[in-house]
């Protein structure tokens, strides 16, 4: 299995972005050391794609993928893209407050402590969809880790589409959400236009 193994705040800053997105409450202090030249269309198209694929921790092959599906989608395409990675399991998890980062939550339904209404689910690229619930397995709702975690996010806020029960270690996914509740930094019609070539 391929794995991006770039140091995030090294990534972070080459792309112009805060860490907080993908839950990381650390902050660079060095600058980016770059001659101040105009980007291309392209370069700019490119950044914002490889920012959609590093925030969600997608690689290129399935995020083409993901394209493609919301191109036979109704509406706009390019805030399909955007719906579909947010119902990503993985990030629904990371949503409800249940990791502290996306590559957590990735490793914990990996690790099959996931439950999407009753059945195991082990696969972080699974799409949630309206009136799913999605728990942690019973046997692990007492770890020590879960509490550390919740310790961390209790004070994020979930979003509005989502419904979390952070002390059974519970939530539902109560509606698909729209594009202005994803409070992610990507210009999803640039990455529809680099695509679209």
């Amino acid at each position: 299995m391929a794995v991006n193994r770039v140091p995030v705040l090294k990534r972070c800053r080459s792309l112009g972005m805060d860490p907080i997105y993908l839950g990381i409450d650390k902050k660079s202090n060095r600058q980016l050391k770059r001659a101040n030249r105009k980007m291309s269309e392209y370069g700019l198209q490119l950044r914002e794609k490889q920012k959609a694929k590093f925030i969600y921790g997608v690689l290129e092959k399935p995020f083409r993928n993901y394209y493609k599906k919301a191109k036979q989608m109704s509406g706009m395409t390019g805030e399909n893209l955007m719906v579909l990675l947010e119902t990503r399991l993985d990030n629904v998890v990371f949503r409800l407050g249940f990791a502290r980062t996306r590559r957590e939550a990735r490793q914990i339904v990996d690790h099959k402590h996931v439950l999407v209404n009753g059945k195991q689910v082990n696969i972080p690229s699974y799409l949630v969809k309206a009136g799913d619930t999605i728990e942690i397995k019973e046997k692990n709702k007492g770890s020590q880790r879960y509490k550390d975690i919740l310790e961390v996010t209790g004070g994020r806020l979930v979003p509005e589409w989502l419904e979390a029960d952070a002390d059974n270690l519970k939530g539902a996914v109560k509606e698909l959400p729209a594009r202005e509740a994803i409070d992610v930094p990507v210009d999803e019609m640039l990455i529809v236009e680099l695509y679209s070539k």
